[in-house]
């Protein structure tokens, strides 16, 4: 059993991963790791998550409250969000929280992440709605991201930035950065006119393949939940087509462009 001193180390470790990645600005992000039933490890507010070491990182219990934290360290102001999903999915190990440019652009565009472009995407990630905005650090948050948590294993949280989570805190990094590889190959393919997606029976297979696999979490592999029997991948975004009024997913070609203008000017592009 690996003990605390070195979970705090693979945390730090994630930290400095997502910070050179560009995943995060400043002090931004936050990452939990579930010791057991009442106490988890995270890291504290205030700090880059790139310049971490080990007696920065803070232990809560269930409730977020703090078990033990050095001096000039408390939790980060997220650990809610943290919590109800360890509370809502008992088998997650570790969340990881970040704003990588090209996931959150898509965020603050309102546009979730259900097209089926490529064969990685749709076998170990699956679908990625949009969380509806909440304030940050307080219940807003935890509050509308709960009803996605049975579903799904990574979400967008609108006008925010993106949120993974898994069995533990190496393969819940991992969706965050697969989650901002498919954002990335969304957007530019976009620019290309627009991604070819799978037909049906293709994502079929994909996710036949993904279910001889037998990968953990929770995955649209199975039929959706949220709308009649339908694929996620086929549903125009699941929950979120009914949560948005936006209608991201129906836009016409005026509106995708205008979309396509407001996210290169997040990126700096002209």
């Amino acid at each position: 059993m690996v003990n605390e001193f070195e979970i705090k180390k693979q945390i730090c470790d994630i930290g400095r991963r997502i910070y050179n990645r560009n995943m995060v600005a400043a002090n931004d992000g936050n990452i939990s790791v579930k010791l057991n039933d009442n106490e988890f490890l995270c890291t504290p507010t205030g700090v880059s998550k790139g310049f971490m070491t080990p007696e920065y990182i803070c232990k809560v219990d269930a409730e977020g409250n703090v078990i033990q934290a050095n001096p000039g360290f408390k939790p980060s102001s997220e650990i809610k969000m943290h919590m109800r999903v360890y509370k809502k999915r008992p088998d997650v190990g570790s969340v990881v929280h970040a704003h990588p440019v090209y996931a959150t652009s898509f965020a603050i565009a309102g546009i979730p992440l259900t097209q089926p472009i490529m064969p990685e995407a749709v076998i170990a990630l699956g679908c990625v709605p949009i969380a509806e905005y909440g304030t940050p650090s307080t219940n807003e948050i935890p509050d509308r991201l709960e009803k996605y948590l049975p579903y799904f294993d990574a979400v967008l949280l609108e006008s925010h930035g993106a949120l993974t989570w898994s069995t533990d805190l190496n393969a819940a990094y991992m969706k965050m950065e697969s989650v901002e590889f498919y954002a990335q190959l969304l957007y530019q393919s976009k620019l290309l006119g627009g991604p070819k997606e799978f037909d049906k029976e293709t994502i079929e297979k994909l996710y036949e393949i993904r279910r001889k696999m037998g990968l953990p979490g929770k995955h649209p592999a199975d039929l959706c939940q949220n709308k009649d029997g339908i694929n996620c991948h086929n549903c125009g975004g699941c929950m979120v087509a009914h949560s948005q009024e936006s209608g991201a997913q129906e836009a016409d070609a005026e509106l995708i462009a205008n979309i396509t203008k407001q996210v290169m000017a997040q990126l700096g592009m002209k």
